[in-house]
């Protein structure tokens, strides 16, 4: 069975499933061989980001897809970048657009994000966490967002959206958009189920999807705390199933998309395999009860001597 797809307030579709390419530790030439090892397993949607480091893989990825014959053409892949937090400001919005574009030697992207609610000086671009605190600075959503809804309306961007925006940045965004978001990415797991959000955004129109859906062990800003719940443990083992397995197929019945990293082809395809079975009532019932926390509070953006002071300033108390 197929990866499905949803289609977005832009009128354009994106599948449900996608890959992950926020890995900050592995060579070109092995990512490129991971991305062409899930699209040979289905995978139709490839995440990135300027501040991944991984957007000229992706680009080479689609290029071989191409010419192996695993797609067709280009069209038939979905690519997502974002905006990092040095170039959210509105004369550095299309520039950074366009350097990604040539990352990826693409003519467009399908869609592109704001990554963070945040606004950073060149002084710290592409620092994370920032080291001076006064290189961040207030961040005028408005006219950035001005900016992006000119690039979808050239073309060089089929749909726009958001990263890590709270309920109300959803709300403050929607006052003054002329296009709405098309996608709100955010960080979403049975241990953080932002429930209230994903309410929101569905009465919206906006998709949301979920990144660090397995909880990213192995990266800077996760754990195994996701995978490792003995709940989900006895689920799995009921459904013959495995933990990543049962939670990518919950947050799917659960109207969410997701983005999960592994470039371990077996579990690229176990990943996959989510479409065509179910989890029952009463076991949606136990991952719903689980007791929540966020993963990454990011605290790398907040301090006493920045614009964004606390952590609930950059989350708006969705802690």
């Amino acid at each position: 069975m197929g990866i499905p797809e949803v289609e977005l307030n832009s009128g354009y579709k994106m599948p449900l499933l996608g890959l992950g390419t926020a890995s900050f530790t592995t060579s070109k030439a092995d990512e490129v061989q991971a991305m062409l090892h899930a699209i040979e397993r289905g995978y139709r949607h490839l995440d990135t980001a300027a501040h991944y480091g991984s957007e000229e893989a992706v680009g080479e990825a689609v290029a071989e897809a191409v010419k192996r014959g695993l797609v067709k053409s280009r069209s038939e892949l979905f690519i997502c970048s974002k905006l990092w937090a040095s170039d959210n400001h509105a004369d550095r919005v299309l520039p950074a657009l366009k350097k990604s574009l040539h990352n990826l030697k693409l003519e467009y992207i399908d869609l592109y994000l704001i990554h963070w609610p945040v606004a950073v000086t060149q002084e710290s671009a592409f620092e994370y966490p920032v080291a001076n605190k006064k290189n961040i600075i207030p961040f005028d959503c408005k006219a950035v967002w001005s900016v992006m809804e000119e690039c979808q309306r050239s073309g060089l961007v089929k749909s726009i959206g958001v990263s890590n925006f709270s309920c109300k940045k959803i709300e403050d965004l929607l006052s003054f958009a002329t296009i709405p978001p098309a996608v709100n990415q955010v960080e979403l797991n049975p241990l953080w189920q932002q429930k209230k959000l994903v309410d929101l955004c569905k009465a919206r129109g906006i998709v949301v999807t979920g990144y660090s859906p397995l909880g990213s062990a192995g990266q800077f800003w996760g754990s195994d705390r996701v995978v490792g719940i003995p709940a989900l443990k006895d689920i799995a083992k009921a459904k013959a199933k495995s933990v990543p397995q049962v939670i990518l197929r919950w947050a799917h019945q659960h109207g969410v998309a997701t983005v999960a990293k592994s470039y371990n082809p077996q579990r690229m395809q176990e990943n996959s395999e989510i479409f065509d079975w179910e989890l029952s009532d009463e076991e949606c019932k136990i991952i719903s009860e689980l007791p929540q926390s966020r993963g990454s509070k990011a605290d790398g953006f907040v301090s006493e001597e920045s614009a964004i002071k606390t952590v609930e300033d950059l989350w708006d108390g969705e802690l």
